[in-house]
């Protein structure tokens, strides 16, 4: 092979990732740090400093952890143990099983900040100002058109992931439907100051006048999210400050000194989802895939669980380690996922809605009972959090197959992992064994060996998902 077409193909991607946030940094890097060739194509020409999703919910704080990165997020927000709803309805997470009891409320563009660093570190190109404008596939791969301030061009790669957002150019270019419907219009977003922040975080609350909703930036501003009974102004309408304080007095009781707006806008909430996450060589991630009310601060934890669900999948069928079918179970696992979340969200966001004073009155009380039984509150939580979402397994397999895996204590070895989530940031499997077990070698696997005295062996997926499980040593 010359020179030249040598390094022709070093600079030929092998997957275009389409769209810069969350979802798909933490596909470029996972990509990128798996040895894979990858371009992110970002149709924005500069990072945005605006910001929709806050929540952080703790089994995305997990997979960050498996990167290396948990720690480092969690040093630019405010860490909640309670998701409050409707004055005294509660969601209690401190009893979460993971290392991460709680909600992390931090601004998007942290996650963003974080993750492009992680990606761009590992070798991913990340092409700012390159708008998708076309889609093609065949057998052997796919061609995506772009426009750039250099004008037109036309890239190729093995495999194109949409992690474009809701008004995704892919999902458009390959002509799937996006069946669903608006929940919500005319939410108003307000960045503001508080000259009396609420002293419980996050503050959410509902009435006859709509719902409000305040969250902290970190850096002493607040994101103010409020919709109005009744309100219909187009999206582009501005937002009147004396009626989202007068808003916020009817809904929270106060408008917490609420002064000098940085930034407003109004969007409506859509709940969506395609029916297929794979179509060919291409697929779909995120707010691309799936869209829901921001009720639970749910959807872009799904979107980043997308994408650590996809990338190791990716690498695995790039690298001759597997079959070109895993890749459908992309979709089998995931596709599930999106539903339940719209499920949730949905239920909060009708909640929310209720409008007589009956109705209200009966939310309550359900909420406040359903609060006093430990089981539901705890089912409530695994669910929000992302901690008890397992996907299937196959007829026959041992209980633990398809299961996210704790981050259990590891044996200490003289520079190895003492737990298994920093055994993950090899980005291969992990074999855990019981005390006492022999370890073998195995090409692509990390072999560990648990420090508790169950006899279980896992073989852990990168994604922290188990792959395969047996009772006593293998």
């Amino acid at each position: 092979m010359s020179s030249a077409s040598s390094t022709e193909r070093a600079n030929t991607p092998e997957v275009l990732v389409v769209g810069a946030g969350p979802t798909g940094l933490l596909l470029a890097g996972d990509l990128a740090a798996a040895g894979i060739r990858v371009a992110l194509l970002e149709r924005r020409a500069q990072e945005s400093n605006l910001t929709r999703a806050f929540a952080v919910h703790a089994r995305t704080l997990e997979v960050l952890d498996a990167r290396g990165r948990a720690e480092e997020l969690l040093g630019t927000g405010t860490f909640a143990d309670t998701l409050r709803f409707f004055g005294r309805a509660r969601i209690d997470l401190s009893r979460l099983p993971t290392r991460f009891p709680g909600v992390l409320l931090t601004p998007q563009y942290e996650i963003e900040r974080i993750l492009e660093k992680r990606a761009a570190d590992a070798g991913a190109r990340i092409l700012r100002g390159t708008e998708v404008t076309g889609l093609r596939q065949d057998a052997a791969g796919v061609d995506v058109d772009v426009r750039t301030e250099a004008g037109e061009e036309r890239l190729r790669a093995a495999y194109a992931v949409g992690a474009d957002g809701v008004r995704s150019a892919v999902r458009e270019a390959l002509g799937m439907p996006f069946p669903g419907r608006s929940v919500l219009r005319s939410v108003m977003l307000a960045d503001v100051l508080l000259d009396d922040p609420p002293t419980t975080l996050p503050a959410f609350d509902a009435g006859p006048a709509g719902f409000a909703f305040v969250v902290p930036f970190g850096d002493g501003w607040y994101r103010v999210i409020a919709w109005r009974r009744g309100c219909e102004l187009p999206s582009d309408a501005p937002v009147d400050l004396a009626d989202l304080r007068d808003l916020l007095r009817a809904v929270l009781g106060t408008d917490h000194g609420m002064r000098d707006p940085r930034w407003t806008s109004r969007f409506h909430s859509d709940e969506r989802q395609v029916p297929h996450y794979r179509d060919g060589r291409v697929f779909l991630a995120g707010d691309a895939a799936h869209v829901h009310s921001p009720a639970g601060g749910m959807g872009m934890n799904a979107g980043i669980q997308d994408a650590a669900n996809l990338g190791w999948k990716l690498a695995a069928v790039l690298r001759d380690r597997a079959d070109e079918t895993l890749l459908d179970s992309y979709h089998d696992e995931r596709h599930p996922v999106g539903k339940l979340v719209l499920r949730l969200s949905g239920a909060i966001v009708r909640a929310a809605l209720l409008g007589s004073p009956a109705t209200r009155g009966l939310r309550e009380a359900a909420l406040v009972a359903a609060g006093a039984v430990p089981f539901l509150t705890h089912r409530g939580g695994l669910l929000v959090s992302g901690i008890g979402i397992d996907y299937p397994a196959p007829k026959g397999a041992h209980p633990w197959t398809g299961r996210r895996v704790p981050d259990l204590p590891l044996r200490e070895t003289p520079g190895g992992p003492s737990r298994l989530y920093e055994a993950l940031r090899a980005g291969s499997y992990v074999r855990v064994l019981p005390r006492g077990a022999s370890a073998r070698e195995e090409a692509g696997v990390v072999t560990v060996t648990r420090a508790d005295a169950r006899r279980t062996t896992l073989l852990v997926r990168p994604d922290g998902h188990v792959g395969e499980a047996s009772d006593g040593a293998a």
